[in-house]
């Protein structure tokens, strides 16, 4: 089967899939056949990206708003999916946000749990509802790809709230691979490095760096995103990405800053 129609027959929910990185990844799925779910909490852009990708994929897209840092919004937006289309093949928990580039001590405790909600605990409510239709759908198991970010590895400067989620993000793909291991669900990681987007915008007129210095940064195309999401994705569900890392080459990730 090519990596065209790998996803044919199947459903994938994007979480944060209306915009950025989010859209690129629902724009490749459904070029590899999928229906595709995204959500977000802004009814709107989440409404106009489906009508929108649609018209350009040929594809089949519904929006359905949700704050995944909500339990009983994450709840209300798997049944929907187990009643509109009787199972979930694929999640993507892409959702998330960052916080202001000041001092941590500047921060104050709603920029922690704002972050904290939407990066790590949307990932665990995301992740625990696909768990359990996945482990009772027909034929059973699923994948899931968390996104990461490269600061699951390497933080940037004042950036301590999101870089702690994204390192707990990769303790909560480990896990979920182990758990999910006897129901054959597969969890993989996706570390991302500069893909265009608004988010990254500012890498080009230039962002803080590890010595103290303010330098442009590269980026690539949001579409490699989508891409490398659907190579793990076309995997069969005995095989997994357990972790990749996706980077501009030439960024300044590998050294000593």
């Amino acid at each position: 089967m090519s990596k065209e129609d790998s996803g044919k027959g199947k459903i994938a929910l994007v979480t944060g899939g209306g915009t950025g990185v989010g859209k690129a990844i629902t724009t490749a799925l459904l070029g590899a056949g999928y229906t595709v779910v995204i959500s977000g909490r802004r009814k709107d852009v989440l409404e106009d990206a489906a009508n929108a990708l649609e018209a350009e994929t040929g594809g089949t897209v519904k929006a359905i708003s949700a704050d995944v840092s909500d339990p009983k919004s994450v709840a209300a937006l798997f049944d929907a999916i187990k009643s509109g289309f009787g199972r979930l093949d694929l999640l993507i928990n892409n959702a998330g946000v960052n916080v202001p580039n000041i001092p941590m001590e500047e921060l104050t405790f709603d920029h922690w749990n704002s972050i904290v909600g939407a990066n790590l605990t949307g990932v665990f409510l995301c992740t625990q509802q696909a768990m359990k239709l996945m482990k009772a759908q027909t034929p059973r198991g699923g994948r899931i790809i968390n996104n990461g970010s490269i600061s699951a590895q390497t933080p940037r400067p004042n950036s301590a709230p999101y870089t702690a989620t994204k390192h707990a993000v990769t303790g909560l793909t480990k896990s979920t691979a182990l758990d999910g291991r006897p129901f054959d669900i597969a969890c993989g990681q996706i570390d991302i490095g500069n893909a265009t987007t608004e988010m990254t915008s500012k890498m080009a007129t230039g962002v803080l760096q590890a010595n103290g210095e303010t330098a442009s940064e590269p980026t690539i195309p949001a579409h490699y995103i989508g891409d490398a999401v659907v190579h793990m994705a076309s995997l069969p569900l005995e095989a997994n990405v357990l972790t990749m890392t996706i980077m501009a080459t030439k960024m300044p990730l590998v050294g000593r800053g």
